[in-house]
């Protein structure tokens, strides 16, 4: 087990620190987005969205739309050739509103013209008849109000049959006694609010067709053959005939998992026989794709006089939305993390997640365990407070390691350093406190300070967040790979996985420089023409999905070439984790070896100062140490530990959604706020090497543990320096004047 020392820039294989092809673009903004394409001829669509957030439709007349000038094309989901619904992973969402709409800013309609402009005016002048319905907008309410699914299209799918309306996904996870008692007990109540992926290049893409009733679609996404599963249908065609192209994605976390305007601009372009290119406004992206999912958590922790846990029970209650998108998954992660890395003999764990007429939520950076970890984190610094024992100290004597046993009861059997990991991060030096006065730009608040800090209080925070690697509960997680080797002596890999920033590009190269043994290796365009399924960019999984896939087409396409020396070699390979089993319904218990693949985790200090008098914060500085299993590109790895803690501290501070009986109210950048280059703190990290077993290289994914942890730690801080409970994210300033 080793920690990442500092190393210089090298070649690119594995392990070494390579500079990212994609940076210098970026930077001088001449990196093509999916809003930068054009080609000759094309035509702008446009979606005309729902203003209602239930509602049913009585009537919709596209007559006066039609004939505006410029116009080509209206649509409405009478003009859809084939199946009328699509889902990422139950077919319960209309390509365009039928009879109802379910949520502000649903599709209703679609209209192509010359010029965009053009396009928006027509869709205001398609004339909807709504009937306004009384929307199910609170959570805790939703399983007395009528069905908004009365298909109930979550059922049959091996989940417990929850007779209750309105319930996506119920799991209960019951392990040893659930009513065991300890010598002492805390308990609280938690919620997290809506937060949005927020990436910088919104929704956007071009539908060519290829005039032979097929379509080329070229789009920011993060699943390309998902996108094509859902696309096809919908369209009357054979797979064949729809081909996705990865275009330039300017950030992703979950919101590009979901369809946006893949199926919308392909019917445009099929029915006009023009390429149609689609770009979402900013506030039509807030509405145009899912979101994390908002929580309350009813949370006890029961431990031993020395602070050992005896039980944890916990009931989680999470917001899907108007479809269920991913929501079974993140109401199964929710759950299977919500103890956190620590080991309990017995617990209990419900776990639900309702339809509701609120914004769709679905995947998003953490996919449930950045809610119950928040939760949970809290109990634990409670808890030692309770007993006298200092907080870091109360997590290592609880950390689980190999061999223990989950709720779930899968036995560890692969990497689980998390008390190295808590060691590291406790053992980061922060800066030391900044005597007043000082710099208005480095009080809390900025120049919005007035007090000159007289009001300033300091607190140090700690948390630990863990997440799985991968798919879980036996879905088939695979990633393809196909490998040329050239007759120049180069070679030319073929992955269709999506490059959202997080630099699957460069960890392909670095694995085909490896096994390959040159140096001139090219990557082809990510498409599913060319090549299998590589699964989502999601979950922590491209790494290790990717770099077996490439290491095994490596190793065959060598092996090819010594058989069939001098000719051109061309192998295609899937790639597997090992195999998962879903959780009992019943019980929540494994019902084979394993629910989910790996693990990684990450540990926070986080120091935070508070004006109290304000209610003004500010993050002076972050120490993380991440468990990685093994760094392929160690540069990269601690970027991913940035990135993502920028997202846990918008969700701590800042980053709502708010709604107003399910309407959205606060949809731009103006009014939705994400953090500055002036909210980040310097973040420290130490990368724990301890490989995984059973991955390629003793890999671990990266992107997700960061933001898992950072929201609890940054709150811990707070609670530090102001003493109060602040038992909901985002923080307001008034949670924290005194």
């Amino acid at each position: 087990m080793t920690r990442t020392a500092p190393r210089t820039l090298q070649v690119g294989k594995i392990g070494e620190l390579v500079p990212r092809v994609d940076a210098p673009p970026k930077v001088k903004g001449e990196f093509a987005y999916a809003s930068d394409l054009i080609v000759p001829g094309m035509l702008w669509g446009h979606t005309l969205r729902s203003p209602h957030a239930h509602a049913r439709i009585a009537s919709i007349d596209i007559a006066e739309a039609v004939a505006m000038p410029g116009v080509h094309a209206v649509l409405t989901h009478a003009d859809v050739p084939g199946q009328k619904t699509y889902g990422l992973e139950f077919p319960d969402q209309p390509v365009l509103a039928i009879d109802r709409v379910l949520y502000y800013g649903e599709p209703v309609a679609l209209v192509a013209a010359e010029h965009p402009e053009q396009a928006r005016r027509a869709a205001e002048r398609i004339a909807v008849a709504y009937e306004p319905l009384e929307p199910v907008a609170d959570m805790e309410r939703a399983t007395e109000m009528p069905e908004l699914h009365p298909e109930k299209p979550t059922r049959g799918h091996g989940y417990f049959e929850d007779p209750r309306p309105n319930v996506v996904r119920h799991i209960a996870i019951r392990h040893g006694d659930v009513d065991a008692a300890g010598d002492v007990s805390v308990s609280g109540v938690y919620e997290v609010g809506i937060q949005d992926q927020a990436f910088l290049g919104p929704e956007s893409g071009l539908a060519v067709p290829d005039g032979e009733g097929g379509v080329d679609i070229y789009v920011a996404t993060q699943w390309l053959h998902v996108d094509r599963a859902q696309v096809a249908p919908c369209l009357g065609l054979p797979l064949s005939a729809v081909r996705i192209h990865l275009a330039g994605v300017g950030g992703a976390f979950g919101g590009r998992e979901d369809l946006s305007m893949q199926l919308h601009g392909a019917l445009l372009a099929l029915h006009t026989n023009r390429p149609v290119k689609i770009v979402y406004n900013r506030e039509e992206s807030f509405t145009g794709h899912v979101h994390r999912h908002p929580a309350r958590m009813w949370c006890e922790h029961r431990a031993t006089r020395d602070g050992k846990l005896v039980n944890v029970r916990m009931k989680i209650l999470l917001d899907g939305g108007a479809y269920a998108s991913s929501s079974t998954a993140v109401a199964s992660n929710a759950a299977s993390f919500a103890i956190g890395p620590y080991e309990s003999p017995n617990a209990l764990i419900e776990s639900t997640v309702v339809y509701s007429n609120n914004p769709p939520c679905g995947a998003m950076r953490g996919f449930g365990a950045v809610q119950t970890c928040f939760a949970s984190e809290a109990q634990m610094d409670r808890l030692a407070e309770a007993l006298s024992i200092d907080p870091v100290e109360l997590r290592l004597l609880n950390a689980l390691k190999p061999g223990d046993v989950l709720p779930t009861g899968q036995t560890i059997t692969g990497s689980m350093p998390i008390a190295e990991t808590i060691r590291a991060a406790a053992a980061l030096e922060p800066p030391p406190e900044e005597p007043l006065p000082r710099d208005v730009l480095r009080l809390p608040g900025g120049a919005g300070n007035t007090t000159n800090g007289e009001g300033v209080r300091r607190g140090v925070g700690f948390a630990v967040g863990f997440k799985n690697i991968a798919y879980s509960e036996g879905f088939d997680d695979y990633c393809a790979a196909r490998v040329r080797l050239l007759q120049d002596g180069s070679a030319e890999v073929h992955c269709a996985s999506a490059e959202v920033g997080q630099g699957v590009t460069g960890v392909i190269l670095q694995v085909a420089r490896t096994e390959l043994g040159i140096d001139d290796v090219r990557l082809a365009p990510s498409q599913t023409a060319t090549v299998d399924s590589a699964g989502s960019a999601s979950a922590s999984r491209m790494t290790w999905m990717a770099a077996g896939a490439v290491r095994d087409a490596c190793r065959a396409a060598l092996g090819e070439q010594e058989r069939r020396p001098g000719e051109e070699i061309d192998v295609e390979q899937i790639y597997r984790h090992p195999r998962t089993t879903p959780l009992d319904p019943e019980t929540g218990q494994i019902t084979g070896e394993r629910a989910h693949v790996a693990f990684a985790a990450c540990a926070m200090k986080v120091v935070a100062e508070v004006d109290v008098d304000l209610g003004l914060t500010r993050v002076v500085w972050i120490g993380a140490a991440q468990d990685v299993g093994k760094a392929i590109n160690p540069q990269q790895v601690e970027g991913q530990i940035e990135g993502g803690t920028a997202q846990g501290l918008g969700l701590a501070l800042m980053e709502e959604i708010q709604t107003r009986d399910g309407l959205i109210t606060n949809a731009s950048f103006t009014d939705y706020l994400i953090p500055t280059a002036l909210d980040m703190p310097p973040v420290e990290s130490v990368l724990i090497e301890d490989p995984e077993p059973d991955a390629p290289y003793g890999v671990k994914g990266v992107g997700e543990p960061p933001t898992v942890v950072s929201t609890a730690a940054i709150a811990s801080a707070l609670r530090a320096a102001t003493g109060r409970d602040l038992t909901r994210v985002p923080v307001r300033p008034d949670d924290i004047c005194l």
